[in-house]
């Protein structure tokens, strides 16, 4: 589950920043920073299971910081 996942957030994010550079429309740059976010949240729970836990606190924190980011400025907009 926890690849098919990480699949998908990192396609939609792959998507959302080629979208923006072909078009220069970046409109979506607030959604791909959140598939970004949800990727490395992704990639902390999978560090989590494998007992790498330095790791995956590492990733925990960089996943923390865009989604706060993304949040804030969805409620602030």
């Amino acid at each position: 589950m926890l690849r098919i996942l990480h699949f998908i957030f990192a396609t939609l994010g792959i998507f959302f920043a080629a979208y923006g550079l072909i078009t220069k429309d970046f409109q979506f740059q607030s959604y791909m920073m959140l598939c970004l976010g949800l990727v490395f949240l992704v990639m902390s729970i999978k560090d989590f299971k494998k007992g790498r836990k330095a790791y995956g606190w590492l990733l925990l924190v960089t996943s923390l910081f865009p989604l706060f980011v993304i949040i804030h400025g969805f409620l602030s907009s």
